[in-house]
């Protein structure tokens, strides 16, 4: 299953906007955080999480997703969120922490929350999947349309809310797809020496589902995998376990020394970056013209620079609004 021509250049177009958007967040972020490296300090406070390299991941998902579908992510969500279409300038908002975010800078990068197009995500390992399982089984019973999609990563599959999950997606038989990005590394900790099996996809015949291993970190073949997937949920088929293998660029988080690292995994890693990859493949194959991909290009980083921009120029919330929204 090819996308059409039109899809192609909307998955291009979120791939380019969403690694912008983190390449000027990182530059952003280290603003008088030098030369001592304090979380604290600078526009944006406290930890941040990129997912440049696994763009591919969101497109090719995302791209099957109307509003009423239900995604839920992790500490890592922006790829998710940009191509799930989570408003840019109120996004961005949130990150730097204003009053005009999306929860008025409340909940920061990890906990970006758009109810206009059905997003969540949370910083607690494998805490998404109960409530994208909850709003497929609302979907279910009230007999409305809806698939719910749960990202996480590879080492939450290894967390009892996974497999408790799973196994209740199952019984009910619930519009769900779950989505493994593998990206080998839980923080600093191997897939390989925390995980028993080399693929977390195999989990699902413990479960009685379809479970599917994607390699390559290929944005075309996440597309067909996941509109099977998201197909079958609709249809009432039940949960699809998906697991993409893809690269994170970059460390855990800002900061990250990546010692842990094996000498030269990094650079192996930057050589299959997916955008140029994906560049390269639409010309190629899919009869996409130089100019035209430099003006999704243009579109893309432009849209980003008026959210940053937005942001930049935003309130910060007022002190005496600081229990607003709090319930005890």
């Amino acid at each position: 299953m090819t996308p059409p021509k039109d899809t192609l250049a909307w998955m291009y177009e979120k791939m380019v906007a969403s690694r912008h958007f983190e390449e000027e967040i990182e530059k952003i972020y280290m603003e008088g955080k030098t030369p001592v490296f304090n979380m604290a300090d600078g526009p944006i406070p406290g930890e941040m999480h990129l997912s440049n390299g696994q763009e591919p991941v969101a497109v090719g998902v995302c791209a099957h997703l109307n509003p009423e579908d239900i995604v839920t992510a992790t500490h890592r969500p922006h790829h998710q969120a940009i191509a799930k279409g989570v408003d840019l300038k109120k996004m961005a908002a949130e990150i730097f922490g204003k009053a005009t975010g999306l929860s008025g800078g409340r909940g920061g990068h990890m906990h970006i929350f758009d109810a206009d197009v059905n997003f969540a995500c949370s910083g607690i390992i494998a805490q998404g999947m109960g409530p994208a399982a909850g709003a497929a089984l609302s979907r279910k019973l009230q007999g409305k349309p809806g698939v719910a999609i749960s990202f996480i990563g590879e080492g939450a599959a290894n967390q009892g809310a996974f497999h408790e999950t799973l196994n209740l997606a199952a019984v009910w038989k619930l519009p769900m797809v779950v989505v493994v990005e593998d990206n080998a590394w839980g923080i600093s900790v191997a897939k390989e020496t925390s995980t028993a099996i080399q693929s977390n996809a195999d989990r699902a015949a413990a479960y009685g589902i379809p479970g599917r291993f994607i390699p390559g970190n290929d944005p075309l073949k996440i597309y067909e995998v996941a509109g099977e997937a998201i197909e079958r949920a609709r249809n009432g088929e039940g949960p699809t376990l998906i697991e993409i293998e893809t690269y994170r660029l970059a460390g855990h988080f800002m900061g990250d020394a990546e010692g842990y690292r094996p000498e030269g995994e990094k650079d192996a890693l930057l050589a299959k970056d997916p955008i140029p990859n994906l560049r390269q493949l639409l010309v190629a194959e899919h009869g996409f013209a130089e100019a035209e991909l430099a003006r999704i290009e243009v579109k893309a980083r432009a849209d980003v620079d008026e959210a940053i921009a937005f942001a930049r120029q935003s309130p910060d919330p007022k002190p005496e609004d600081a229990l607003t929204a709090v319930f005890a």
